[in-house]
């Protein structure tokens, strides 16, 4: 491994293009829209892009190859099962690029041999060392994926990752494919790998966790601290199911959390928020409201002990500026947990000076108002008019 690896470098391995853009119910998103959002991957810094699986339709094989057109610092790259045919397309696809890698996989589990891919270890062995070697043949960055890799047993997955280095992958990746695993378990298991596989040091160890029991960013977090260094996540963490490790979410944790989780990466965090409302507005999939990081919530405040605490110092409700993450302010709402204090600081970013007997009388009739459902700008506006209040703006 190179000097970054040793100085606790973590990579960043984006996945929208591919495991995001295979999210149930999704809008079909087009060429050009793909493109802007690799474009935009690049721009903030993401060290590999997954923009797609050239086999899979020519959709996915125009986006690889466009984006390894465009000349980025970023690794463009390739998804392939260990099939001539697919490793064969992934290498045309990513022959203009500037930095590319194929990403093969295949599944190791018990049942994931049995029930999918009707095989047997040894199959599965020969499949992944002629795979890699096709691979190698067409470019020098190859990814290995054990596709369900938390369901399969130990010693085996030792093996299949032992051949998979020695027949020259550059980085392997450990799946939690049905998001099944815990931290300490997922933490355990790959710091056996680095032990025991007499080669590990000679790859780069890399997580991909689905969030199935809403474990995705822990257990992320938990594969560096024992040893990974690289995170496959996605944006607003869409992809398959329940979908992927939140790219924003393990960043900020990283940023954040420094003393405890002491890796950094090249990403800028003030593109947050740009690039998940694009996400949101080309695919069709809105985050919710509490979502961390990107969610309309995320940095709201309507309880009055915590809008007093926020008029006091912003540090004693929030970790983090919403400046970080490319979000504009952090937002004071109103309703039925709201004090006076911050329905009178809403009220003068609305255009009311209240004085001391108006923001009894405002806040009496707003508590009533308020318990009978939410209340926005334009209700106020209205409740106000209602007790003869004037707006000076």
């Amino acid at each position: 491994m190179d000097s970054k690896e040793n100085e606790g470098f973590i990579h960043i391995f984006d996945t929208t293009l591919r495991d995001g853009l295979q999210s149930p119910n999704i809008t079909p998103v087009p060429l050009k829209d793909r493109v802007l959002i690799g474009e935009s991957l690049a721009k903030m810094g993401v060290n590999i892009i997954e923009a797609g699986f050239a086999i899979g339709s020519k959709l996915d094989f125009d986006t690889i190859h466009t984006l390894s057109q465009k000349g980025f610092d970023s690794t463009i790259c390739s998804l392939a099962r260990t099939l001539d045919e697919d490793i064969i397309a992934a290498g045309k696809a990513l022959k203009p690029a500037r930095s590319g890698r194929i990403h093969t996989f295949i599944s190791t589990s018990p049942i994931h041999r049995e029930k999918k891919l009707n095989m047997d270890k040894q199959q599965v062995l020969e499949s992944t060392t002629h795979a890699i070697k096709l691979a190698r043949n067409l470019i020098d960055d190859v990814q290995f994926s054990l596709e369900d890799f938390t369901r399969t047993e130990p010693e085996f997955s030792w093996k299949v990752i032992e051949m998979a280095i020695k027949a020259g992958a550059t980085t392997i990746n450990l799946p939690d494919t049905v998001g099944y695993t815990t931290p300490d378990e997922y933490a355990a298991l790959i710091a056996d790998i680095i032990n025991k596989v007499p080669n590990a040091d000679k790859a780069v160890f890399s997580t991909h966790c689905h969030n199935d029991l809403g474990l995705a960013v822990a257990n992320s977090l938990m594969g560096v601290q024992a040893g990974a260094r690289q995170i496959e996540c996605s944006i607003n963490g869409i992809g398959e199911r329940a979908g992927n490790a939140a790219m924003e979410e393990i960043v900020m944790a990283l940023t954040i959390r420094h003393d405890v989780l002491p890796y950094k990466t090249t990403i800028d965090t003030k593109n947050f928020m740009k690039i998940s409302e694009l996400v949101q507005e080309l695919t069709g999939m809105d985050v919710q409201k509490n979502k961390a990081i990107v969610g309309k919530n995320a940095f709201a405040h309507e309880s009055g002990i915590h809008q007093h605490g926020m008029s006091q110092d912003s540090r004693t409700y929030e970790i983090m500026s919403p400046k970080m993450v490319g979000q504009s302010a952090s937002e004071l709402t109103v309703g039925i947990t709201s004090g006076r204090a911050g329905l009178k600081k809403k009220m003068g970013a609305l255009g009311y000076q209240l004085s001391k007997g108006d923001l009894t009388t405002f806040y009496l009739a707003f508590m009533e108002r308020a318990a009978q459902g939410r209340m926005n700008d334009k209700k106020l506006h209205a409740l106000a008019s209602e007790l003869g209040l004037k707006c000076l703006t």
